[in-house]
């Protein structure tokens, strides 16, 4: 695994449960604020979608992008972080 893909996986584990954050927000988070594009390639890619939570990672304009189960998926997975995160705090 190449040692950009690590620093973007880790900066998408850093999102807190309920959260999001943009493909540009981890492309700075990992060092390259410019490579946005390639953050949205190597989460694509990602080969532990239910443990690098990729979902918490949207567009700029706070659209959902692709995921690998899913825009309703996505969607889903976001609103029950949220719900669960309010149970919990």
């Amino acid at each position: 695994m190449r040692p950009f893909a690590i620093k973007v996986y880790r900066a998408v584990l850093g999102i807190p449960l309920g959260e999001t954050r943009t493909y540009k927000w981890v492309a700075k988070k990992s060092g390259r604020p410019k490579a946005y594009r390639a953050v949205g390639q190597i989460l694509k890619n990602n080969p532990y979608p239910l443990i690098i939570p990729c979902h918490r990672v949207i567009s700029s304009n706070q659209e959902l992008r692709g995921y690998i189960f899913g825009k309703k998926m996505k969607q889903a997975l976001l609103n029950w972080e949220r719900k669960i995160k309010e149970l919990v705090v």
